[in-house]
C-alpha cells in the first residue's frame, strides 16, 4: 500500500495544475468560513452570519460538511485529470512495463482517493473546531463532540464521488469528456427524478425511495441541506404555520448504498482496464 501511495505522490508532486487546484479547494472553504465571520453593515444594520448560529456546536458539523461538499468539484477535477494524464503522458503503459499490475494500478488510484477524502475530512474537522470554539454559544464537551457522524457521512460521500470520477477517468480517458459525462449524468438523474415525481408515481416519497439508489442522489442524501435547522428559519416556519418535515438523520442504509457504489466503481475501473488493449 505504501509503495503504491508513494508512486502516486510522486506523480502528484510533479503536477503543478493538480497542486494548484487542491490548494484552491482548501483555500476556498477557508474563505467561505471567513466571509461568514465578517461583520457587514447594510443600511445601518450590522449583520454577521456567524451570529445566526451556523458555527454553534453541534450544528457546525452538519453545516460545514454540507458547504464543503458543494465545492468538492475542485478535487473531482484533480481525480479525473490524474486518470487522463496516465493515458496522455503514457505513464500507465510505463508503470505496467515496470512491473505494476493493472490491479495494483487501480488500487494506487483508489488509495489516493481515500487519501484525498481523509485529508479533506480532517481539514473540515480542524477548521470546524477552530470556528466552533471561537463563535459557538455551547462549548460543553458532550455538545462539541455530538453529531460527529456528519464527518463520517462526509468522508463516505467524498469517497463515493471521487471513485465515480476515477471510473469516468478510466472509461473516457480525457478529463474534459469525463467531467462532461459527470455533468450529463447529473442532468439525467434530475430529469428522471422529475419524470418519476410528476408522471410515474406522482408521489414524492415513492420517488425518493427509488432515486436513493442512484449514485449522485445517494451521495447527496448523506448530508442534506442544514439551513432549515437554523433558529430564524424555524421561527419563520412556525409563524407561517408551515411544517418543515425534513429528516436530518444519517441512516446506515444510506451509507451502505454509497459504499456499494464505491465498490462498483472501483471494480468497474479495474474491469475496463483489464479488458482494454493498452
Amino acid at each position: 500500500m505504501l509503495r503504491l501511495l508513494d508512486i502516486e505522490f510522486q506523480k502528484f508532486r510533479f503536477s503543478r495544475s493538480s497542486k494548484i487546484i487542491t490548494i484552491v479547494y482548501f483555500a476556498l472553504f477557508i474563505a467561505i468560513a471567513l466571509i461568514a465571520s465578517i461583520n457587514f453593515n447594510f443600511l445601518g444594520l450590522d449583520f454577521r452570519m456567524a451570529d445566526q448560529g451556523i458555527f454553534n456546536f453541534p450544528f457546525i458539523w452538519h453545516f460545514n460538511t454540507y458547504i464543503a461538499a458543494l465545492v468538492k468539484f475542485f478535487l473531482a477535477i484533480v481525480i479525473v485529470s490524474m486518470m487522463s494524464n496516465e493515458y496522455s503522458n503514457k505513464t500507465l503503459k510505463q508503470n505496467l512495463i515496470d512491473g505494476l499490475s493493472k490491479k495494483e494500478f487501480i488500487l494506487s488510484k483508489f488509495y489516493t482517493v481515500i487519501g484525498f477524502s481523509l485529508a479533506s475530512t480532517l481539514f473540515i474537522f480542524m477548521v470546524s473546531m477552530v470556528l466552533g470554539l471561537t463563535f459557538s454559544d455551547y462549548n460543553e464537551f458532550g455538545i462539541i463532540f455530538s453529531d460527529l457522524e456528519y464527518l463520517l457521512a462526509y468522508f463516505v460521500k467524498l469517497l463515493g464521488f471521487f471513485t465515480f470520477c476515477m471510473f469516468l477517468g478510466v472509461l473516457v480517458k480525457r478529463s474534459a469528456f469525463a467531467l462532461g459525462f459527470l455533468f450529463i449524468w447529473w442532468i439525467f438523474e434530475n430529469i428522471l427524478f422529475l419524470l418519476l415525481r410528476f408522471q410515474v408515481f406522482k408521489d414524492s416519497d415513492k420517488t425518493s425511495q427509488v432515486m436513493q439508489f442512484f449514485p449522485l442522489e445517494s451521495m447527496a442524501n448523506l448530508v442534506v441541506q442544514p439551513f432549515s435547522r437554523l433558529n430564524f428559519i424555524q421561527t419563520a416556519a412556525n409563524q407561517l404555520q408551515t411544517k418543515l418535515d425534513i429528516d436530518y438523520t444519517i441512516h446506515w442504509y444510506q451509507v451502505t448504498i454509497v459504499l456499494a457504489w464505491t465498490a462498483i466503481f472501483v471494480y468497474g475501473s479495474y474491469y475496463i482496464l483489464k479488458k482494454r488493449d493498452l
